[in-house]
């Protein structure tokens, strides 16, 4: 399986500015990516997927970061497998679903810009030459660019849902590593939640009875103010959420994304939000 997303949008910004000496000092050229991709855009369905770590591109301007090849196609530089994981959801559920497009070790969009690993310096054996010694203007530059334009673009879908008296379950698509700092970790998947609970008992029990052997808040912790993503766009406006931390010895392979996927699916499918949308006939139900 190859690891680098396929190019989705491309970033709009005019050609003909790239003599203006501020557009030169940005950090995505005019050609290259935007900073998120969605995926049915226009679904009017009662789910959101969201894929913080689904690429390792980097832009052009950063060249390697000093890293070299195994380690920009490691987790350490995305999730492997996540996206294909949201993308299979996304395809089979007809949920929108955004993902960033670019690399974590630009800026990790599922933590706290005050959060140190933000801008990772050293991850599982790893060093992050191009994240030593960075300026204010350099963090702020990856932050307007990338950061907060994927962000803004998860909230403007759940706007635009909730324009539909929809209140979406936001589901965060994630993959670990089956062994880190040379720690094995034994979960195949993870259910991460704080507030919501009641999401978190459908995923667990019904992972359960497929047969997996599920993290409860394990091998991260919903709970952790590291989780980012979550806490910003659904704990703090009361939407139902769950993280789903999947190992990647089960997706880093197109059977496996399939399995996944499959049961994933089988279960946001059957899982039904209380209140029902405006202006439209069908229940908040995915059946």
């Amino acid at each position: 399986m190859v690891y680098y997303e396929k190019q989705l949008i491309i970033n709009p910004i005019n050609i003909l500015k790239i003599e203006n000496k501020e557009l030169r000092e940005t950090l995505l050229a005019p050609d290259e990516p935007t900073p998120f991709a969605i995926l049915n855009p226009d679904a009017i369905v009662p789910v959101l997927l969201v894929c913080d770590h689904a690429s390792n591109r980097f832009p052009r301007s950063l060249g390697t970061m000093g890293l070299d090849y195994l380690d920009r196609v490691s987790h350490v530089a995305l999730d492997i497998g996540a996206s294909a994981v949201a993308e299979a959801l996304a395809d089979n559920l007809g949920a929108t679903t955004v993902l960033c497009q670019y690399s974590r070790l630009i800026v990790d969009c599922n933590r706290n810009l005050i959060d140190e690993s933000a801008f990772l310096n050293y991850g599982d054996g790893v060093e992050i030459p191009g994240n030593h010694s960075l300026q204010n203007h350099e963090k702020e530059r990856r932050a307007s660019e990338i950061y907060w334009p994927y962000h803004n673009a998860i909230k403007d879908q759940i706007v635009r849902l909730k324009k539909y008296g929809i209140d979406p379950v936001v589901i965060s698509i994630h993959s670990f590593t089956p062994v880190i700092n040379g720690e094995d970790r034994k979960w195949e998947i993870g259910v991460l939640w704080d507030k919501d609970s009641v999401t978190a008992e459908i995923f667990l029990t019904r992972l359960v009875e497929a047969g997996y052997l599920v993290g409860d808040n394990e091998p991260y912790s919903g709970k952790d103010p590291e989780d980012f993503t979550i806490d910003y766009h659904a704990e703090s406006t009361g939407l139902p959420h769950v993280g789903i931390e999947i190992s990647q010895n089960l997706i880093n392979h197109d059977d496996g994304v399939k399995r996944v996927s499959d049961i994933l699916k089988e279960i946001i499918s059957t899982y039904t939000i209380p209140a029902k949308p405006k202006n439209i006939e069908t229940q908040k139900s995915l059946r």
